[in-house]
């Protein structure tokens, strides 16, 4: 198997880039149409407009009707083709950027991101998750290429509710830890290949950025202000654990996220407070060491992160309770084989008891 490393064609970060967004996407063509949700839509919607504008671009918005199903994307399809659009912008977060990519893959149209959050970091991927029109998960849809432009205003970034910046870097917390137990197994990443030392690199810095900046930057967007902090930790979020994660490679993290999605009271947490309670319970499988699961520990309390199984709706869980969890998350075909040694259903429930007990004490 080879080392293969993938990226966005270019990332461009900074408070106020929105206006500049024309520009960018006047290289890649001359009628765009725009696709988001309602929130999405509102926080773009005029300055987006404006630089089309200014640039010779003409846009216009189709709204994201809330699931990132075949029949929706068929619809924008429609609507790209009757208009004769010839790139698609995404704008929002979750689910109306995933429509917004596969909406262009199926198109062979050029892509252009724009998150109005840092909650996850999936803007920068060439993967797409696709729905039932019911919100049950169908498949995992994937371009042969990453999004030519990836366009992120700090500015609107900082609007955002700093429980969505938060539940990025719990996502981002992964990164390090998964790429390294992929590089250890020689497991395929996200794209099919090997991890290289770059994607290593971006996945150590990414880690080293969340503890250095992340209690400061959660700081600045409850003021919604723009900091030097806040900037790193946006990067951190969107592009770092971006390229560390696909590039990579997941493990028990994501597949633990994965197996907590089984449980009903779990389903009112983001995605990203469910992946950073599976990067302890990993620490505890992979016997990380107590310095190393202090460290992480202490990070997510103070940024507002889970830590016990309390913060994720599961108070007094027993065996029984986790075991569908645990079941899941080693299912054949999870992100649970690229550890670096066998994982059982038990281990996994295990791991998971131990973090909350570890939680609960590191509170106290």
């Amino acid at each position: 198997m080879t080392n293969i490393f993938v990226s966005p064609g270019k990332y461009i970060q900074g408070k106020g880039a929105l206006k500049e967004a024309g520009n960018h996407i006047r290289s890649l063509g001359t009628k765009a149409m725009v696709i988001g949700g309602g929130h999405g839509l509102q926080a773009v919607s005029k300055v987006l407009a404006a630089s089309c504008r200014e640039a010779g671009v003409e846009s216009f918005e189709e709204l994201f009707n809330g699931e990132c199903c075949d029949s929706e994307i068929n619809r924008l399809a429609k609507a790209a083709l009757y208009k004769n659009a010839d790139v698609i912008v995404g704008a929002g977060g979750g689910k109306a950027l995933d429509t917004a990519k596969v909406t262009a893959w199926r198109q062979n149209l050029p892509l252009v991101i724009i998150p109005t959050i840092a909650a996850t970091d999936a803007p920068c991927s060439a993967c797409a998750i696709v729905y039932t029109v019911d919100g049950v998960v169908e498949k995992i849809e994937s371009s042969p290429k990453n999004p030519e432009i990836v366009l992120v205003d700090s500015k609107v970034i900082a609007k955002s509710p700093e429980r969505l910046l938060v539940s990025g870097m719990g996502d981002a917390l992964a990164t390090w830890f998964e790429a390294e137990a992929c590089s250890l197994t020689k497991a395929p990443n996200c794209v099919g290949g090997t991890c290289t030392e770059a994607a290593l690199m971006i996945a150590q810095t990414c880690y080293e950025n969340l503890l250095e900046y992340g209690l400061d930057a959660v700081a600045a967007c409850k003021a919604n202000a723009v900091t030097p902090a806040l900037e790193k930790i946006i990067e951190a979020n969107i592009l770092l654990s971006g390229l560390g994660f696909e590039s990579g490679g997941l493990a028990a993290a994501h597949s633990i996220h994965d197996g907590l999605t089984a449980l009903e009271e779990t389903h009112s947490y983001y995605h990203g407070e469910k992946v950073a309670f599976g990067t302890i319970a990993q620490l505890i499988l992979q016997d990380a060491g107590s310095d190393m699961l202090d460290e992480v520990i202490d990070f997510c309390i103070s940024i507002g992160l889970p830590t016990t199984l309390t913060h994720l709706g599961l108070a007094d869980s027993d065996r029984q309770k986790l075991m569908p969890v645990g079941e899941k998350a080693c299912a054949k075909g999870t992100f649970m084989a690229n550890m670096p040694f066998p994982v059982t259903p038990d281990a996994v429930v295990d791991a998971m008891l131990a973090a909350d007990a570890i939680g609960k004490a590191a509170i106290i």
